[in-house]
């Protein structure tokens, strides 16, 4: 293969920041790679995505606990990818939270996922050997909006529409207007489309922005500390995603073949994306899925680790 495949030659390790966003949120956030958030009310902390490996997570146990005494009780699961869950069993937490549709997308496709993203990533999947055998499932399911009140302090959870996945999930304080996005958000990173919707997408980020947050963590890259920067990151997310999908969709209309359209579509997002974290990683992944809704697959294909190396041996080999 002319790359290596996926994030393989990924290697360096990343500084760590946890930032305060209020004396209520906290951002746990590392130079791209999958960011945490952290809730802290009287009673209780709710931590959103727990990082991909049991040891891994305990970074974050860390240091929530030289903030606060309480006790993690919730976890958020943003989405179901790997990445964002198989650190779970290192918070011994009460409840794991998710959208019923994050939960079916689990049964459907979850440990293909897991194959899947343990090949593509070697370094975010730190000892991955401590992760526990099987899946990790929500205890707690939602449709639409629910709340968890921490003690003087209600996260509202909501999902606001597709995009990244079918269950993509926020949290929200509203009367701090602080917002953990998920991967429905990015941040000078590359956002992966592979499982996504970009037809609904856009409009998922304009509700979004409708909220007027004026903190946000993304799923990738910096907490954001004012209106302006938030506008910034979805401005971005949505020109990627336009971009991205629309050189695709004009390649399908001319009748040419994947790998036209995949070298085609790098070449015109390379000089204005190219700098965003795991670009070349993405790349070929949501090109691939923008070429099936292109297509008329509305839904995403379930990613192996065998689907993985053949399609990136079609486009990049």
């Amino acid at each position: 293969m002319s790359k290596q495949f996926a994030s393989h030659a990924d290697l360096e390790e990343k500084v760590v920041s946890f930032e305060k966003l209020s004396d209520n949120a906290y951002a746990y956030t590392a130079e791209g790679d999958p960011n945490t958030g952290v809730f802290i009310g009287d009673d209780a902390v709710l931590v959103v995505d727990t990082q991909a490996t049991p040891v891994m997570a305990q970074d974050v146990i860390h240091r929530v606990a030289e903030v606060t005494d309480k006790p993690i009780k919730y976890l958020l699961l943003s989405h179901y990818h790997a990445v964002r869950v198989f650190g779970a069993s290192a918070y011994h937490a009460q409840q794991i939270i998710a959208s019923r549709d994050t939960y079916d997308l689990i049964v459907e496709r979850g440990q293909q996922d897991k194959d899947s993203e343990i090949g593509r990533f070697p370094r975010l999947f730190q000892n991955v050997e401590s992760v526990p055998e099987g899946l990790t499932w929500p205890t707690i399911t939602f449709e639409g909006h629910m709340t968890i009140d921490l003690g003087n302090l209600e996260v509202h959870i909501m999902q606001v529409g597709r995009g990244h996945t079918k269950g993509d999930t926020i949290a929200w304080l509203p009367e701090q207007r602080i917002m953990f996005a998920g991967d429905l958000v990015e941040y000078e990173s590359t956002p992966y489309a592979g499982d996504c919707y970009f037809r609904d997408w856009p409009q998922t980020l304009d509700r979004l922005a409708a909220f007027n947050p004026e903190k946000l963590v993304p799923g990738r890259g910096p907490a954001l500390k004012s209106a302006d920067e938030v506008r910034k990151a979805l401005a971005g997310t949505r020109s990627f995603l336009t971009d991205l999908y629309g050189s695709v969709n004009n390649g399908v209309a001319q009748g040419k073949d994947l790998k036209t359209i995949y070298r085609e579509t790098y070449d015109f997002m390379k000089p204005r994306y190219a700098h965003w974290v795991i670009f070349d990683h993405c790349m070929p992944f949501d090109v691939s899925r923008a070429y099936d809704e292109a297509t008329g697959h509305e839904h995403p294909r379930i990613w192996t680790a065998e689907r993985d190396m053949e399609m990136w041996q079609q486009l990049e080999g």
